[in-house]
């Protein structure tokens, strides 16, 4: 065509084998190969894939303009790489445009990238031999008679009751022997050697008075307690209890008020000696027998000076409770209130509460609440 015709331009050329071979095979055929094509960024060259692909659609549809074109072609790169190019380019863009966005994602990105699997040359097969088998599992048998029929929770032959019988004749006959042999050393050994003076004492015996308060006991006065247990109530619902804790409340003593530690982390009620002094002037007079008493703590040793009875009045409006207790006196204890330990705490049921106001009850009655704050004489 190009002897017969000569020099031309594309539209020409176009136009004449659009004549020659425009016909309906060809046509089905250009359709086909377009429609099964599909863009694969490993495989096909971009520029290449492009090209031939517009031309295929142009001499398909002579009048369908670019954008539709490059459209067209777009969704054979799949909907990753279609949406990437798309929100890259700005339409009106050009085809140029559109292979150079995609040879740039494809090249920064995997998008439009298959996974594939590397087959492995020479997989490590375990050479297993027989040997290194694991072993088979032990055959239950019978450890009384042996028999692999039965075990011995069902066994007819009780041999274990002529095994023991043995062992104890064996166990006898040596503990006869060495009685024998203790009493030969003894008809050897002169009398003058077991005289009171040659005895040593192998232990002490010390007398230990433990002087905490009584749980049955008469002699305590207890009023307006009417609601206490000998056991702490559980907490309810945002309450807990304080192990360890200590809260400081007003309390009466001898009808003047004073400051109570309520400390759940100590062993027993006690008071220092300097603040005995400033508050129980005469605290020689109402003594307690101090017999086997010993008490430290973490860093040094506490010398008791003396066990008090006292009676301490905790005041609230619905009714006081009032506390006949033992305080023991510390010489090295520096303390400027008295300390409530765990003796009374328990005994009295008194449980300290940590809410939005911090508090504590007495028994189980959570509406008698005793609030850490002064309270006023008018109470008593």
């Amino acid at each position: 065509m190009r002897q017969d015709h000569g020099k031309h331009y594309w539209p020409w050329w176009k136009s004449e084998v659009i004549t020659k071979w425009a016909n309906n095979a060809w046509r089905f055929k250009m359709e086909n190969a377009f429609e099964s094509a599909i863009f694969n960024s490993e495989k096909d060259k971009t520029l290449t894939f492009f090209l031939k692909k517009k031309d295929r659609l142009s001499s398909l549809h002579p009048d369908m303009s670019d954008s539709m074109i490059n459209m067209k072609i777009l969704r054979k790169c799949g909907v990753e790489l279609e949406h990437s190019i798309k929100s890259r380019c700005v339409e009106p863009c050009s085809s140029e445009e559109y292979i150079d966005a995609t040879e740039d994602i494809i090249t920064r990105t995997r998008t439009g990238k298959t996974w594939t699997s590397t087959p492995i040359e020479s997989k490590m097969v375990p050479n297993i031999s027989k040997e290194e088998k694991r072993p088979e599992r032990p055959v239950l048998k019978c450890h009384k008679c042996g028999s692999t029929s039965h075990l011995a929770n069902t066994c007819t032959k009780n041999t274990e009751i002529n095994e023991v019988q043995l062992i104890e004749k064996a166990h006898y006959t040596e503990e006869k022997e060495e009685s024998d042999q203790d009493y030969a050393l003894s008809e050897e050994t002169p009398v003058e050697d077991y005289s009171i003076e040659n005895v040593k004492a192998l232990f002490q015996v010390t007398a230990v008075h433990t002087n905490l308060p009584q749980y049955n006991e008469d002699c305590y006065d207890l009023i307006n307690v009417q609601d206490s247990r000998m056991l702490k109530t559980k907490p309810a619902r945002g309450k807990g209890y304080t192990s360890g804790a200590s809260c400081i409340t007003s309390v009466l003593i001898n009808d003047v008020e004073d400051k109570v530690n309520l400390d759940t982390g100590a062993f027993c009620t006690c008071i220092g000696k300097d603040y005995l002094q400033i508050k129980l002037p005469e605290w020689k007079n109402h003594l307690l027998a101090i017999e086997g008493v010993q008490f430290s703590s973490a860093s040094n040793k506490m010398y008791v000076l003396a066990i008090l009875d006292t009676n301490i009045v905790f005041p609230h409006p619905a009714g006081s409770v009032i506390m006949k207790t033992e305080i023991v006196g510390m010489d090295s204890c520096t303390s400027q209130h008295i300390i409530l330990g765990n003796d009374y705490l328990s005994i009295y049921g008194i449980d300290i509460n940590n809410h939005k106001d911090i508090y504590f009850t007495n028994g189980e009655n959570e509406g008698q609440k005793f609030a850490f704050s002064i309270y006023q004489k008018k109470y008593q």
